[in-house]
């Protein structure tokens, strides 16, 4: 599975932005998904994710109540609303598919996306 992330830029706090995960497999519903980013110095963070089919998620505390993922299979995209931005969310965002179950360690992800960058200004 291919994992293209896109919809990074710069937002000041307060803002929004969407983020989208492309999958180039149709086998892409077989596989949970997941969000995770990473700041400078910092280690990779888990964000959230989503149940194969989509009936459940799950999300880090930091982000409860601001980010919502969604995934389409059949168009083969996971998306991740992200509201009220805070400067802390400033990092690269990566996708990544799981096959079955989702989890919050990276280590269990079988694909990542190439990441993009989000930035938030105070």
């Amino acid at each position: 599975v291919q994992l293209q992330a896109s919809g990074g830029g710069l937002v000041q706090a307060g803002g929004s932005l969407t983020l989208s995960c492309a999958a180039s497999q149709r086998t892409f519903s077989s596989y949970a998904m997941g969000w995770f980013r990473q700041a400078p110095a910092k280690e990779r963070e888990f964000v959230g994710a989503i149940s194969w089919q989509g009936d459940s998620t799950y999300y880090a505390d930091s982000v409860k109540g601001r980010f919502t993922i969604s995934r389409d299979n059949n168009a083969n995209t996971a998306t991740l609303q992200m509201n009220n931005l805070e400067p802390e969310d400033t990092a690269v965002y990566y996708c990544a598919a799981k096959y079955y179950k989702y989890s919050s360690n990276p280590d269990d992800y079988d694909y990542w996306g190439q990441g993009t960058q989000v930035t938030v200004s105070s």
